[in-house]
């Protein structure tokens, strides 16, 4: 058994670690409620944004309408760009969008993978390492978006995404992230960036006669790349609110792991204690009983 001092050492770090972890916890329930509103009032706007482009874009024929971004080309080049946070303690949060974009790498896209025509952009400095230590081909980084993340900030690397395609660096992008569903669960997900995606029933489009003005390819036009950058924005600021609902979870946990932690190391220093004062006693005793002898 420990003796009492090693014992008394290990309960004040763990004490000192649960101090650590509720404070995090905090802080993270603190972020999580703020992102959580942005979040909250961004999906039904893109929801609503994504459903008008798809109406609109369902009646189109992409070969006479003629915008690269809706245009679909054979698969030779794949741009996977993987959103992680900056810091780690949040559970699984950035394993899981690394295994998922090695997934995708060598199984859905392994032809082109094994040609060296998979990249990756990364944003967040986690899965950024985890794919680097992994000598994965890394196009751009960007690990400081998350400390003020705007509209404005994300529309600059969604519009570099549109001008990689629209050059044909890539035929196809795609974003990996985790879908913020409650504080508790994060869903991975995987979303195709570009080409936009038209969908295949052509019944997709309204039901109501509308009289579309200057007319429907003009409004597809500026609604595209105004869609683009609101998709980007709302998957970055999905990521960030599941970061913090992650690390949350997590810090709860380690918190509760702690306390159950020092009521044992609580339970054994009293155990060697007693022992102890047992054994003191028993020599006192011992010893009375000599000199009466």
């Amino acid at each position: 058994m420990a003796n009492l001092k090693e014992i008394r050492l290990r309960i004040n770090s763990v004490s000192s670690t649960k101090q650590i972890t509720s404070a995090m916890k905090m802080v993270s329930a603190a972020k999580l409620k703020k992102a959580q509103d942005i979040i909250l009032q961004l999906r039904p706007y893109a929801n609503k944004l994504h459903s008008i482009l798809t109406n609109l874009t369902a009646s189109l024929d992409p070969s006479s309408f003629g915008n690269e971004l809706l245009a679909e080309r054979e698969v030779n080049k794949v741009l996977i760009v993987s959103i992680s946070s900056n810091r780690g303690l949040c559970g699984a949060f950035n394993s899981n969008i690394s295994k998922q974009t090695q997934l995708l790498a060598n199984e859905k896209y392994a032809t082109q993978f094994a040609a060296g025509n998979v990249h990756f952009m990364t944003i967040g400095k986690k899965v950024y390492d985890l794919l680097r230590a992994r000598q994965y081909t890394l196009l751009s980084s960007d690990n400081h978006i998350f400390e003020n993340l705007t509209f404005d900030a994300t529309a600059s690397i969604a519009q570099d995404l549109m001008n990689m395609y629209k050059n044909q660096e890539y035929d196809e992008i795609l974003l990996v992230y985790n879908h913020f569903k409650n504080a508790a669960v994060q869903e991975l997900q995987v979303e195709q960036f570009l080409p936009i995606p038209i969908p295949e029933n052509s019944n997709a489009t309204q039901s109501t006669d509308y009289i579309l003005e200057p007319g429907r390819e003009a409004i597809v036009t500026e609604l595209i790349p105004r869609t683009l950058k609101v998709q980007l924005f709302n998957a970055l600021a999905d990521s960030y609110t599941s970061e913090q609902g992650a690390r949350m979870v997590a810090m709860h946990k380690a918190t509760d792991n702690a306390t159950e932690m020092i009521k044992q190391l609580k339970l054994t220093y009293n155990k060697a204690r007693q022992a102890s004062i047992t054994k003191e006693i028993l020599e006192v005793v011992s010893g009375a009983e000599s000199l009466h002898a």
